[in-house]
């Protein structure tokens, strides 16, 4: 008799994309008590950068190509929980045309949605993924990743990253700059060289005072010189200054792109090889490195390991946004008080406003505690000061799209509404915001007395146009006459907005 084969369960997989700047990378795990067994890969190399023109968008023929990809990537993760998947846009997406349309029909390809990270975002990602499980021996490491737009460079101890610095050097955009034409001589690799130096030199004195006792080069950048050296024997394990010298004299003498054939080398990585390792002798110049390891583990790891810390209730944005809380002073019990009248407002509205609960209930709980950071600098206008300080500093684990919303509801929680503050929105996330913003503005204006645990009897009612709120309690708002001042301001405040306030 033939045996049946188990069904596959869809929902244990874990899955992390990766659109980098010269490739587009794909993991799917399966976890085992928060082990990961990876058990599919996918790499296609799109190139990204090299399709960025003059105007910040993406030539036609690398978008359909970066198109094409994803439709691919996005028939392995069908089946998969939403929940369970997290694709992440680096430094080419990075400087993509605000509201280009590339993202959202990328989105549609892959059938995720896709955050564009910050710099540090990546950076601390990178380092999550190449440590990981390395044990403590050797504890400060010094991480390089070398993408096709980026090079990300992290100084940390044991699992946690001191120093984080991404910056705009890339094998693809160095090649593209250095070498477009294909010939290589001595005086332009010398050039290219010393413009990876020069570009680093600004965290040569932090990163040589901080030290490390291992430094770790992951990428394909650095495998692929990694994996050259190895085949011409000119080191054992690990990369060094002596053995990349060879190698660049060996580069040097083939002349031209089109002569890398090293047989340790990928053939879709010849044509940006001697950009990435223009970009890597910088960086061993620059920080005068010695020796480095290689790692086959970068960002992809790193978004899979920060994916289950999400599930698990480890959310590394949490705690940045407590980090910045303290930093700045805040009043902690009065954003708490104001966190759960927000929560209770957003649970009776969220089925009428088609809101996801748990998604918004974690924006309004990071805004009702940041949103008055911008008193460490003045109260005049402090809203205004709170936004610039969210949207501008480096979050831990939050996406720009994350950041920007964050931004925009403590911008919007007092004052009139500024309708302008949500123009750099994405589309798909316009009027949650919007809605996410007045349930944010009643919950505050509830608590402008900063009465200690103050518990409005709070009865809401929504419908798709309007929001009524009233009091379970008879004449409580007659005892308090500020709130119902305020209250009355407020409809006129959102008497131009879609969503209209009434008292009942």
């Amino acid at each position: 008799m033939r045996r049946s084969r188990p069904a596959r369960n869809r929902a244990q997989e874990f899955a992390a994309v990766d659109l980098g700047s010269n490739s587009f990378h794909m993991l799917v795990a399966r976890s085992d008590g928060g082990e990961l067994q990876i058990i599919d890969r996918l790499r296609e190399p799109v190139r990204l950068a090299a399709g960025l023109e003059a105007d910040r968008r993406l030539s036609p023929l690398v978008a359909a190509r970066a198109l094409a990809c994803l439709q691919r990537f996005g028939e392995r993760l069908r089946g998969i929980p939403s929940s369970q998947v997290r694709a992440v846009g680096t430094n080419t997406m990075r400087k993509l045309k605000v509201g280009s349309d590339f993202i959202p029909a990328a989105e549609a390809a892959l059938g995720h949605p896709i955050e564009v990270i910050a710099g540090p975002e990546e950076a601390r990602l990178v380092y999550g993924g190449v440590i990981h499980g390395r044990g403590r021996a050797k504890p400060r490491r010094l991480v390089v990743d070398i993408g096709g737009g980026s090079t990300e460079l992290i100084i940390g101890r044991g699992e946690a990253p001191r120093l984080l610095e991404s910056v705009s050097l890339g094998c693809v955009v160095h090649t593209q700059r250095f070498f477009a034409d294909g010939r290589i001589t001595p005086s332009r690799f010398a050039r290219a060289r010393l413009a990876a130096a020069l570009e680093l030199e600004f965290l040569a004195q932090p990163y040589r005072r901080a030290g490390w006792d291992l430094a770790v080069g992951s990428s394909g950048t650095i495998r692929g010189i990694w994996r050259v050296l190895r085949e011409r024997g000119w080191i054992d394990e690990e990369i060094t200054r002596g053995g990349l010298e060879q190698l660049i004299e060996l580069v040097q003498r083939r002349r031209h792109v089109a002569d890398i054939d090293f047989p340790a080398l990928r053939e879709d990585r010849r044509p940006v090889f001697v950009g990435g390792l223009a970009v890597l002798a910088g960086v061993f110049d620059t920080l005068a490195v010695e020796r480095m390891e290689s790692s086959d583990r970068a960002l992809r790891e790193g978004l899979l390991y920060d994916l289950l810390g999400r599930l698990s209730n480890q959310d590394v944005r949490d705690a940045a946004v407590q980090a910045m809380a303290r930093r700045y002073g805040v009043d902690a019990m009065h954003a708490h008080d104001l966190e759960r009248t927000a929560l209770r407002i957003l649970g009776q509205v969220a089925p009428a406003w088609q809101l996801e609960a748990p998604a918004m209930a974690q924006f309004l709980r990071w805004a009702a505690q940041l949103h008055e950071v911008g008193l460490a600098i003045t109260h005049n206008g402090y809203h205004k000061h709170s936004e610039y300080i969210v949207r501008h500093s480096d979050m831990q684990g939050f996406s720009q799209t994350d950041q920007q919303v964050l931004a925009a509801l403590v911008r919007l929680h007092r004052g009139k509404f500024a309708d302008d503050v949500l123009l750099e929105l994405p589309a798909n996330w316009l009027e949650p915001t919007r809605r996410l913003a007045i349930v944010l503005r009643l919950a505050y204006l509830l608590h402008r007395s900063r009465a200690p645990d103050l518990r409005p009897p709070i009865r809401v009612e929504a419908t798709r146009k309007s929001i009524a709120l009233g009091f379970t309690r008879d004449g409580w708002l007659a005892r308090h006459p500020l709130t119902l001042a305020d209250l009355e301001r407020e409809q006129e405040y959102l008497s131009a907005q879609p969503l209209k306030l009434r008292l009942i």
